[in-house]
């Protein structure tokens, strides 16, 4: 699954826009592989392992970068 970084919130969290997701995928820093959460910018691609739903929606597992 790939997507975009939407959005980044400083407290170590952001958003993916997925293609075919209504709605975009939430994403904890936790929940990254082989890559950092500085390193993250608005607009970077992004590799998901797999995207759970959860309670307060969708989150993204094994998020990581995707080198140009």
């Amino acid at each position: 699954i790939e997507g975009e970084i939407a959005a980044l919130n400083e407290k170590g969290f952001g958003f993916i826009k997925v293609e075919g997701e209504s709605k975009q995928v939430f994403f904890h820093a936790k929940n990254l592989f082989d890559t950092k959460f500085d390193d993250l910018r608005v607009g970077d691609k992004v590799s998901i392992g797999s995207i759970e739903k959860g309670e307060k929606g969708k989150s993204a597992k094994d998020v990581q970068l995707i080198e140009d």
